[in-house]
């Protein structure tokens, strides 16, 4: 039973009162609350709240928070001018709703500060460019797709390409950093809610992470608050001095309970049934994300955008593309072939990950971008079955040693140095020997602790290459065999004079 003490005490502070006149599932109209501002929060008698979306003169209307039961004749009370969620350090390895209520069992928040959630992003003159790289410890994102720190960059792709093994990883990757995870699950099954805690707990992430979740069975208002009220709790931390990661999974799901509401408030529809202000609501958020100029600490987003068949020109994810610095394109098509992670290289692109990555990094990407277009093209020549010159056999070899270093299951991670050195050994090899690639990487985790400078890579890369490759054997030209005299069970039939 709601204890409605608060509720009255704000009424005898004489905060703005009113009451509901009307509902609509969680549309709520509320007569009296003249002069409230947009974002406001609501109390009712009955202990359920509201967040304010319009006004018109003494009338509001309102997104109830909790559910879609509440009785005409309520009376509500403004308890916020702006919604406010407890923030702080106190909130990691927690788990929270989006009204920064904890949901994991470990009892009550001890979090001395709040924060509005929908706050602004930093001006241009409070920002610095970007220059550090964000490891995940896949080499098919951080040596292609470098990921950098204060960056925003997509996640696209069908369910279960593995965009959330791909997360886990991440987030697991920043142990032993002071780099602090927001993981933000929107609108999500209790199976995959579940799943998400469970990795995060076996790799250890779950003790620099703080997650935000609103399941499918919560409030369709809880899901449209998720991923500003994770951004409050990231932008705290980041202020406070700690790098930050944040991710949204995903923004697909906040569209839908987003137009879902809008719908029901009888907002005119846009392209797909979408509100006029979809694209605001995306970019008002994803524009938090940056660079301090003061203390140099970054808040990196990665909103996820799920697209069915594959299909990355629709409404959603376009716009998502357009707000953000890059993508990462996981593919189904690549998933069916065995390539783990499955990523499409083709449609992929960091726009400003060349930024933070040395020049023998940047060397080593374009080798491999230029190795695995040339194993691709080969490849397409294969399966005509004809016979291949040595240039495009090579090719071929040299290509599919790179997509045998490239495969990973979601346990294993590599530093960049490990993934530099497997990488620029197989190169070196250059196809003229076979290499045992499962023993070259996992010899390169206790040799990568032995690197100091670019001298050590040249010389352990040799190392290497020696204990892990042995010669191929060539077989003979054809043109080079000598041809065989016909035996007497082979004579040659003379030819019939006509």
């Amino acid at each position: 039973m709601f204890d409605n003490r608060k509720f009255q005490k704000l009424v005898e502070e004489d905060h703005l009162t009113g009451e509901v006149v009307s509902t609509n599932g969680f549309i709520i109209e509320v007569k009296g609350l003249e002069g409230v501002r947009l974002g406001a929060q609501v109390l009712f008698e009955d202990g359920q709240r509201g967040l304010v979306r319009e006004t018109k003169g003494d009338m509001a209307t309102l997104f109830n928070i909790d559910s879609e039961k509440i009785l005409p004749g309520t009376l509500a009370v403004v308890e916020n001018d702006l919604m406010q969620i407890p923030v702080g350090e106190e909130l990691i390895g927690r788990i929270v709703n989006p009204m920064g209520n904890p949901v994991d069992g470990k009892g009550a928040l001890k979090a001395k500060q709040t924060s509005g959630v929908f706050n602004k992003a930093p001006g241009i003159m409070d920002r610095v460019q970007l220059n550090q790289q964000l490891a995940s410890g896949v080499p098919a994102v951080d040596f292609f797709f470098a990921v950098v720190l204060g960056q925003r960059i997509a996640i696209l792709g069908d369910s279960k390409s593995g965009k959330s093994t791909f997360l886990r990883q991440l987030a697991a990757n920043q142990s032993g950093t002071d780099r602090i995870v927001v993981y933000a699950m929107i609108g999500k099954r209790k199976v995959d809610v579940e799943a998400l805690l469970l990795g995060l707990q076996e790799s250890g992430a779950m003790d620099h992470t703080v997650v935000v979740i609103a399941d499918v069975f919560d409030s369709l208002t809880l899901s449209y608050l998720a991923p500003y009220s994770a951004c409050a709790i990231a932008e705290s931390l980041w202020h406070a001095g700690r790098d930050v990661i944040i991710i949204y999974d995903d923004l697909t799901s906040h569209a839908e309970a987003y137009r879902q509401l809008s719908l029901i408030q009888e907002v005119d529809p846009g392209r797909d049934s979408y509100p006029g202000d979809m694209f605001y609501a995306h970019s008002s958020l994803l524009e938090r994300a940056g660079r301090l100029k003061g203390s140099e600490k970054t808040l990196t987003a990665l909103p996820v955008v799920v697209t069915p068949n594959n299909d990355i020109t629709a409404y959603l994810s376009t716009s998502i593309m357009s707000i953000t610095d890059g993508q990462i394109v996981f593919d189904l098509n690549v998933f069916r072939q065995g390539q783990r992670p499955a990523v499409n290289a083709g449609l992929s692109v960091s726009r400003v990950g060349g930024q933070a990555q040395t020049v023998r990094q940047k060397r080593l990407s374009g080798t491999l971008f230029q190795k695995l277009a040339a194993y691709h093209q080969a490849e397409e020549f294969a399966h005509f079955g004809s016979s291949l010159s040595k240039e495009a056999t090579k090719d071929l070899t040299l290509g599919g040693q790179l997509m045998q270093a490239l495969k990973q299951t979601p346990e294993e991670l590599y530093s960049l140095t490990e993934q530099q050195l497997f990488l620029e050994t197989i190169i070196l090899g250059d196809a003229a020997s076979e290499i045992d690639v499962l023993g070259l990487k996992q010899a390169t985790r206790e040799e990568a602790k032995k690197v100091k400078d670019e001298a050590d890579l040249d010389r352990i890369e040799q190392l290497l290459l020696k204990k892990f490759s042995k010669a191929v054997k060539v077989p003979a030209e054809t043109e080079d065999k000598p041809a065989e005299a016909p035996t007497e069970d082979k004579k040659e039939t003379p030819v019939e004079k006509s």
